[in-house]
C-alpha cells in the first residue's frame, strides 16, 4: 500500500469564506499515483472546516446566513470562549456544526463523488495563514 501526505495552506480575506478546494485535491491525487484508495481532507485548525456540497453561490450565502443565526459573531462579550481576550468563539461553533474533515472513495485514479458533489474548505476566523491536510492511501 502506498500513501501520500500534502499540506495545503489558504488565507481567506474575510472573516467566513468556502474555497472550492476540489481542483487542489485532484492534484495532489494525481501526484500520489493511488488509483485506488480513500483520500482523508481535513482541517487543521479549530476554527475552519472541510465539507462536502454543492458549488452553488446561493447556497454558499444560505449557508453564512445561517451559521450566523446559530452562532453570531456579535455580541462577543455573549461566549465565555472570548473572556481569553479572543473573539472567535462562534468560530469554533460553526467548525462543529460543518465538521472536521472528509473521506473520498478512489475508483480509477479519480474521486469518486456523486452528483455535484465538491470539496470545500470552510473559515470561520480568517484573515491568516490555515492548513488542511491531505492524506492519501492505497494502490
Amino acid at each position: 500500500m502506498k500513501s501520500y501526505r500534502k499540506e495545503l495552506w489558504f488565507k481567506a480575506p474575510t472573516r467566513m469564506a468556502f474555497i472550492n478546494i476540489t481542483s487542489e485535491i485532484q492534484e495532489c491525487l494525481r501526484e500520489s499515483g493511488i488509483k485506488e484508495g480513500l483520500v482523508l481532507v481535513n482541517a487543521m485548525h479549530i476554527t475552519a472546516s472541510v465539507f462536502i456540497n454543492d458549488d452553488e453561490r446561493g447556497l454558499h450565502h444560505d449557508y453564512g446566513v445561517w451559521l450566523e443565526k446559530l452562532a453570531p459573531h456579535e455580541p462577543v462579550s455573549g461566549y465565555r470562549h472570548n473572556d481569553t481576550g479572543e473573539d472567535n468563539a462562534d468560530a469554533h461553533m460553526k467548525r462543529q456544526v460543518m465538521g472536521r474533515e472528509v473521506v473520498v472513495a478512489v475508483t480509477e485514479g479519480r474521486l469518486d463523488f456523486g452528483p455535484w458533489e465538491q470539496i470545500f474548505y470552510g473559515e470561520f476566523d480568517g484573515r491568516r495563514n490555515k492548513r488542511v491536510l491531505v492524506k492519501i492511501i492505497g494502490e
